[in-house]
């Protein structure tokens, strides 16, 4: 089999430190690993396959709205690296995941205003530096003289939504130390201080608004309160196969083809026209409430509904994404997902169903049989149309949230420095546009004026 390089919309690039390292782990290690002919994966994913949105089955999401996804992305990034080239598919041990399996920022912060002190003022290095995409405010990554972004993780400028949501997350870190130093805390302390407040609003985020979108609220309530049934890491938290290379890619369903970035500008196609690794024009930096609610704001863009199925950008990425391509088929993202699934070892979607204790989809739900296949289902594919027919495609079914929703607490939990492991009863001191809840919307786009949290 060829190989598969990491990747989250996009291979991952292989330069920048090597900031922490660890293992994949198998979440089901007595589960074995479905054999299925690479040639019926490209037929799932390739360009007119089952997996191509312009086959007609395609449709928006309701509930999600579009920058939901975005998110889920950065979260990956914080979670997981693996620069290692797949070459045996079944051995974990073979793989290096060069992120700290921790939602601590690292991919934000790298190793510090010591370790990379490109990345802050030298005027004032608790504060991350931004650069701007024309006159006015500064709205872009800073860069290197031939465009590349100065950042933590270079996927991060992998497209502009990306990076600007990176730029965003740059402003919320430079406004906790403009209020930290108002509140009197020294000079010396500035930076810790900010980077451990605002690590603790992005995992509250994630755990409070983000997660109960992705699962369902009852669901991911019942998670808090009860823990999890089948993550539970005995030591240090590693990434199981089965959420990094399945069931977290189902954000690659909700991405849409295209996306209106300003008030009254028009709609980009995410690929090629916001690519990355180039300086943001000013016509791309993004207004947030248009792909994430707001009260009080007309409705944003809607995420796509999670449905099995890759826009028209994701299934022909370009070629600054891809490199040369010598398998024309190597140009889907649905197909690179697949393959993964596969060089990895991961078990049918079926087989984790049931023993998880949940009813599997029948044949039919899952459509494979049209393709002439009468086995069972890669994992990647079997949870997206999970997510279509238990949950019509506004979250994830059943089984993918398990995976998705065990992993995610059990990395925050598994975090001695994390906001639950420290201070359980700590709520967020950032503005909010609504009492005693703070959202993503309110980390990224903060309404002026609004009074602290209570």
């Amino acid at each position: 089999m060829r190989q598969v390089s990491d990747h989250c919309l996009a291979p991952a690039r292989t330069g920048g430190a090597t900031i922490a390292a660890g293992r994949y782990m198998r979440m089901f290690p007595e589960l074995p690993a479905l054999g299925i002919e690479p040639e019926m994966l490209r037929a799932i994913g390739r360009a007119g396959g089952l997996s191509d949105a312009t086959n007609g089955r395609s449709r928006d999401a309701r509930t999600i709205a579009a920058g939901r996804p975005v998110f889920g992305q950065y979260l990956a990034h914080d979670l997981t690296a693996d620069r290692s080239p797949v070459t045996h598919h079944d051995d974990a041990e073979l793989l290096t995941n060069v992120r700290s399996a921790r939602l601590d920022l690292e991919h934000l912060y790298g190793e510090g205003p010591i370790g990379n002190p490109y990345l802050y003022s030298r005027n004032d290095p608790a504060r991350l530096l931004l650069a701007p995409s024309g006159p006015g405010q500064d709205d872009d990554l800073p860069r290197n003289p031939e465009g590349i972004a100065l950042a933590g993780d270079p996927r991060q400028d992998v497209h502009v939504l990306i990076s600007q949501m990176h730029v965003a997350m740059i402003r919320a870190h430079n406004r906790m130390v403009d209020r930290l130093r108002e509140d009197g805390v020294p000079d010396a302390e500035l930076f810790d201080e900010a980077r451990r407040a605002l690590t603790w609003h992005y995992q509250y985020v994630m755990l409070h608004d983000y997660l109960p979108e992705m699962i369902g609220e009852e669901r991911a309530a019942r998670l808090l309160e009860q823990g999890p049934r089948s993550f539970s890491p005995d030591g240090a938290v590693a990434i199981p196969l089965e959420f990094a290379d399945a069931a977290y890619r189902f954000g690659h369903s909700q991405m849409r083809d295209r996306y209106q970035l300003q008030p009254g500008g028009p709609a980009h196609k995410l690929m090629p026209d916001l690519i990355g690794f180039r300086p943001t024009p000013a016509d791309r930096v993004v207004h947030w409430p248009l792909l994430l609610d707001a009260p009080g704001q007309p409705p944003a863009q809607r995420a796509r509904a999670i449905d099995g199925c890759l826009p028209n950008s994701l299934i022909h990425l370009p070629v600054d994404i891809t490199g040369t391509l010598d398998d024309d088929d190597q140009a889907s993202l649905a197909v690179r997902d697949l393959l993964r699934g596969t060089a990895t070892g991961l078990p049918s979607g079926e087989a984790v169903a049931r023993h998880v204790a949940e009813a599997p989809l029948a044949p039919e739900e899952v459509g494979l049989a049209d393709l002439g296949w009468p086995g069972e289902t890669p994992l990647w594919y079997y949870l997206l149309r999970e997510a279509a027919v238990r949950e019509d495609g506004e979250r994830l079914g059943p089984v993918g949230s398990l995976i998705v929703g065990e992993v995610l607490l059990g990395v925050v939990d598994g975090d001695p420095s994390s906001q639950r492991s420290v201070d359980p009863g700590w709520r967020p001191s950032l503005p909010s546009r609504q009492p005693g809840r703070f959202t993503l919307t309110d980390l990224l786009a903060p309404a002026r004026g609004e009074p602290p949290m209570s």
